[in-house]
């Protein structure tokens, strides 16, 4: 028998392509990820329910329920070419702009910010979705100048950038604001900005921190409160440092933490102090390497990429999922003042959940290695 009959015969379907290609070991990542989600659901969120009067189980049926659905979008747009992510994205940054805009007419205000849209049984936050979409539209405004040089890159950057930074700051919604700039100033560096845009880009992240000090009470009470704690209710960053050290080096153990009894928002933004107290500060630990791993990951395997477009949208993704997570975990450890933003696939929230899906989906399909790299699929 020849070597020739005997070769292993290379699997050329859809998912066989896909399963080759994809970076298994970010997938693998995501997979604990979603796997860590879960079990501190389960460990923080009855504790709120039953104080909310609700079934004990009500948060985590909702959040186990989606997850799935959240596992299976991301595997779906995974599936795509760097050409079918552009389409996506920059379709769905046009739709979720507008219903960003639509929450300041239509939009439920809570504590003084409007950013849900209500339909049927279901509440949409149309910026977590917005985040993911802005980084693929940006990528591709920057990645057109490759194309055309006398395309107006920046301009059309920095205008889509005004866009979204309109909407969000009209709700208002200062931390997401900051997280869209994040995305943006790290891609106009990795487009290879000039000196004077790196001056300029500087300048404007301090005055708008200066302005939105000045501007929005409720940013200047909490930088307040992060200065001195004494010039109001720090509750509950308070109690999410005491289970910090109540947790100690291995946890009280599921199930015994006090913390989550009297935290409001124990399932949400403080659900890392839940696992501090429960779980100690080893299993903390290897949640921060298990993002600092997803992040790191995806930003070698975005700039590995010969496709402009496909290294840019994938930096932007990562950028957001790095700095979300960041801002989190700096609140829980009272290094930044208070946000209600969630930790990446951990905190309860069904917007965050699929916007994050959404986010990594197109970055796993932006970072398989495809034949032919070097063109727009």
């Amino acid at each position: 028998m020849t070597a020739l009959a005997t070769a292993p015969i290379a699997d050329t379907s859809i998912l066989g392509r896909w399963w080759s290609s994809i970076d298994r070991w970010l997938l693998a990542a995501l997979l604990i990820l979603l796997a860590v989600g879960a079990v501190l659901t389960l460990a923080a969120s009855p504790a709120v329910a039953s104080r909310l009067g609700l079934d004990s189980f009500h948060f985590v049926k909702r959040q186990l329920g989606l997850m799935p659905i959240a596992l299976g979008l991301a595997l779906t747009i995974s599936l795509l070419s760097p050409r079918g992510v552009r389409r996506l994205g920059t379709l769905l940054f046009v739709v979720f702009l507008g219903l960003t805009f639509a929450t300041l007419w239509m939009g439920v205000e809570i504590k003084g910010a409007r950013r849900w849209l209500h339909l049927g049984g279901f509440s949409l936050q149309p910026s977590e979705f917005l985040k993911p979409c802005f980084a693929v539209a940006a990528a591709w405004m920057f990645a057109a100048r490759q194309d055309n040089p006398t395309f107006p890159a920046n301009l059309m950057a920095i205008a889509l950038y005004v866009a979204v930074m309109a909407a969000l700051l009209a709700q208002p919604d200062v931390g997401m604001a900051a997280v869209v700039t994040a995305i943006w100033a790290g891609q106009f560096f990795l487009a290879g900005l000039s000196l004077w845009w790196v001056a300029s880009i500087l300048l404007l992240g301090l005055g708008g921190a200066v302005a939105a000090y000045l501007v929005f009470p409720h940013v200047a009470s909490r930088i307040d409160r992060f200065l001195d704690p004494g010039k109001g209710d720090s509750f509950q960053i308070d109690r999410a440092i005491e289970a910090f050290g109540q947790g100690g080096l291995l946890g009280r153990g599921p199930g015994e933490g006090v913390v989550k009894q009297v935290l409001p928002d124990a399932h949400t933004d403080f659900i890392f102090a839940v696992a501090a107290e429960e779980f100690g500060l080893l299993v903390c630990l290897g949640i921060v390497v298990l993002f600092a791993f997803i992040v790191l990951r995806g930003l070698v395997r975005a700039l590995g990429q010969v496709d402009y477009f496909a290294m840019l949208a994938a930096a932007g993704l990562m950028v957001q999922f790095g700095v979300q997570a960041v801002i989190n975990l700096g609140v829980n450890l009272h290094l930044l003042p208070t946000k209600g933003m969630t930790l990446p696939f951990v905190s309860y929230g069904g917007s965050s959940l699929l916007a994050l899906a959404l986010g990594i989906g197109m970055t796993l399909a932006l970072t398989r290695r495809l034949p032919d790299a070097g063109r727009l699929r």
